[in-house]
C-alpha cells in the first residue's frame, strides 16, 4: 500500500512522530501547533487517520461523523479551520458548509474551510466552491499537502 496518499479506504502517514504530545508544543517541527481542526467525514478510518496525522504535526482535533455532529460541535466551540468530507448519507458536505455560512461571523461562520473529497468533477468543485468552502481538495490527499492546506487555511483564521 502506498501510504504517501491519505484514501478513502486506508489511511496512515508513513512517517509519523514518536514523540509525546507533552514534547510538542515546543518543537518547531509542529507546523500546526494549537490550531483546532474540526473534522467531518462518515467513514471513521478517514477520520482517525486524519487525526492521528494532524495531531502528530501539532493540531488539537475534533471530529464529527455528520452535519448535525458538527454542528453540535459548533455550539460547544468553533474551531480555527473545518475539513469536511462532501459525500454522506443524509445531510452532506455542501449542506454542512451552507449551514456553517449561515452563521454569524462570531458563531464560526467565517472559519477556513476546505472540502476533502471523492467528488473530483469539476462541477463538483464548483459546487463546493460556490457553497463556501475555501479549497475543494480531491481524495486521495497528498499528506504534506493537507498539512500545508490546515496550515495556510489556519493563517487566515489568525
Amino acid at each position: 500500500m502506498d501510504t504517501r496518499f491519505l484514501s478513502a479506504t486506508a489511511l496512515r502517514y508513513a512517517d509519523a512522530s514518536d514523540s509525546s504530545p507533552a514534547e510538542r508544543p515546543t518543537d518547531p517541527s509542529f507546523p500546526l501547533r494549537g490550531v483546532h481542526v474540526l473534522v467531518v467525514d462518515d467513514d471513521a478510518e478517514n477520520r482517525e487517520a486524519i487525526q492521528e496525522l494532524l495531531e502528530d504535526r501539532g493540531s488539537r482535533i475534533t471530529t464529527a461523523a455528520s452535519v448535525s455532529d458538527a454542528l453540535e460541535k459548533f455550539e460547544h466551540e468553533v474551531p480555527d479551520v473545518l475539513l469536511s468530507d462532501i459525500g454522506m448519507p443524509g445531510e452532506d458536505g455542501l449542506d454542512l458548509i451552507r449551514r456553517v455560512r449561515a452563521r454569524p461571523k462570531s458563531l464560526g461562520g467565517a472559519v477556513p474551510a476546505a472540502a476533502l473529497t471523492g467528488h473530483t468533477r469539476v462541477e463538483d468543485r464548483h459546487d463546493a466552491l460556490c457553497a463556501g468552502f475555501m479549497e475543494h481538495v480531491p481524495k486521495p490527499v497528498d499528506p504534506d499537502e493537507l498539512i500545508a492546506l490546515v496550515s495556510s487555511l489556519a493563517r487566515m483564521a489568525a
